[in-house]
């Protein structure tokens, strides 16, 4: 737990059969719920769209779009107009089922091939996934692309968050692949002080914020 894990999560192999991706993606959408973990997304939007006529925003490493409901719903409660985009290297119909509901538009492809802007970028879960150069490569990008600001919401590598997560994974008794890989993302996660030496990498200056449930919010705004 000094430092970041290097193994791998299950549901990253190219060749998982889609029917368990598709029940791994489903439950990791309760473990969000239960977890509130949308809360540090949107409590950004909060602080920086809110008072917006209208924007738009590109969640990075979408999945299967659980976060994008929840900043659909945040932004008609506000009445404000939002266009949103998802953009995930996985496609398939375990994707496509569980992005029914919205009205995002939905990109399949590696981000760093995608050039377009947008008012702000997002991603939730997405760069634990990531080695430190890519992590440093894509706040770069997040840099280039965002016109007012971007936010990743990631998990803080803690022993008790190591431990409440697999007793309650176990309790719920969520998918064997999110029991699994729930406790390497733990391993794989951050602490602020690599929030710290990825953003100087970077040569950002953002803002750390620890949120409730063992998450980070780290955001730039411009």
């Amino acid at each position: 737990m000094r430092s970041r894990s290097a193994q791998q999560e299950l549901i990253d192999d190219p060749d998982l059969p889609e029917a368990d991706f598709a029940a791994a993606i489903d439950d990791l959408a309760k473990v969000n719920w239960w977890l509130r973990g949308h809360d540090p997304t949107l409590s950004f939007l909060s602080r920086h769209a809110a008072a917006l006529d209208e924007f738009s925003l590109l969640d990075v490493g979408a999945g299967q779009g659980d976060l994008l409901r929840s900043i659909a719903r945040w932004a008609d409660r506000r009445g404000i107009p939002a266009r949103l985009t998802g953009i995930d290297l996985a496609s398939g119909g375990a994707l496509a089922s569980g992005r029914a509901g919205t009205t995002a538009s939905y990109l399949v492809g590696n981000v760093f091939d995608h050039d377009n802007r947008y008012d702000f970028i997002t991603s939730a879960l997405f760069t634990h996934h990531l080695p430190d150069a890519d992590i440093v490569r894509f706040m770069r990008w997040m840099e280039a692309h965002a016109r007012r600001g971007w936010h990743i919401n990631d998990l803080h590598r803690h022993p008790l968050a190591l431990w409440s997560f697999g007793a309650l994974s176990t309790v719920m008794r969520w998918h064997p692949i999110v029991r699994h890989d729930g406790r390497i993302s733990v391993r794989r996660a951050f602490t602020r002080s690599d929030w710290e030496r990825l953003l100087a990498e970077a040569g950002v200056d953002a803002d750390i914020r620890w949120h409730p449930m063992f998450r980070w919010g780290v955001s730039r705004t411009k």
